[in-house]
């Protein structure tokens, strides 16, 4: 009997230029929101918070698509799986982690938070063919998580003492979205409007309970400094972010997309250097050019040209 054929390995997404280029800038559209974030958070409860942000950037995607003419509804399953990313990718992270940040260091929280890329590359490894753990990818994930935690410096020590359950609302945000990274590869071939439209306005029908439980305190006025914080965390930091992401995803797969999470506290360092003023210290430079070294290792192509 004649061996089996040899099945040839299916190659891994690679991420090109303009790719790179839409990571960094979705990381810096992510890295605001942390401000934006925790001024809101002050004065509109957690989980409202979530409803806000997830409907106000709905009703921005629907409204764009209904003036484009380019509105689709998309058949049951494909709603069912909005509803199944909308889940993953929001209503559960964005729930923990604004849970968490009540307790924890914005420090511990960023350092948690680079936990996503291990998730991811340990879920899209055992699901998934084309999305194998190999050496580099490992040695590049560690090694953005250290840059990430020499980034962040002695301010990650702040929140140790914090509520354990605090702490591990945050670790679950994370694994939530190296679910969602992987659940998301299957809206490849739809459009990245018509998924992240989709994915928020489930987000928000499953969310409605919420303000209907709330009653009127759900509608109170905060500040307007508040005010102007959800709606730039809804429209630019979730509405606009997530069209970067999902075609980022479509085009450079699970794990290439959760290296955002690596970036992002560079983004929110830089943003406060050149919005705020403060001080560039080398630390960041150090943190910087570790990541740097495992964005590398996680590519590959500079290491193989060398070999």
């Amino acid at each position: 009997m004649p061996p089996s054929p040899r099945r040839s390995p299916v190659p891994s997404p690679r991420m090109e230029a303009q790719d790179w280029a839409l990571l960094v800038v979705l990381s810096l559209i992510w890295g605001a929101s942390f401000l934006f974030a925790r001024i809101a958070v002050l004065e509109v409860p957690p989980l409202m918070l979530v409803f806000w942000r997830v409907a106000l950037a709905a009703l921005a995607l629907n409204l764009f698509v209904a003036l484009s003419s380019r509105l689709r509804f998309g058949d049951r399953r494909l709603w069912l799986n909005f509803a199944g990313m909308g889940l993953l990718n929001n209503i559960i992270p964005f729930s923990l982690i604004f849970y968490g940040q009540q307790e924890i260091g914005a420090g511990l929280a960023a350092i948690v938070n680079a936990m996503t890329p291990i998730w991811t590359a340990l879920i899209a490894h055992a699901s998934t063919q084309d999305e194998r753990l190999s050496g580099n990818k490992l040695i590049g994930i560690v090694l953005g998580f250290t840059g990430v935690a020499v980034l962040i410096g002695s301010a990650a020590l702040q929140g140790l003492a914090a509520s354990a359950l605090a702490q591990l609302a945050v670790l679950g945000a994370t694994l939530s979205y190296g679910v969602a990274s992987v659940f998301g590869r299957r809206f490849k071939s739809v459009p990245p409007l018509q998924t992240a439209r989709g994915q928020l306005t489930a987000s928000t029908i499953l969310m409605l309970p919420i303000p209907m439980i709330a009653g009127a305190s759900a509608f109170a006025l905060p500040s307007a400094q508040a005010i102007w914080s959800v709606v730039l965390l809804a429209i630019v930091c979730t509405a606009l972010a997530y069209l970067l992401f999902f075609r980022i995803l479509s085009r450079a797969g699970a794990l290439n997309i959760s290296l955002v999470t690596f970036l992002v506290p560079l983004s929110a360092i830089a943003l406060g250097i050149v919005v705020l003023g403060e001080t560039l210290h080398l630390r960041h430079l150090m943190g910087l050019a570790i990541i740097l070294a495992g964005l590398v290792a996680i590519d590959g192509r500079l290491l193989k040209r060398k070999a």
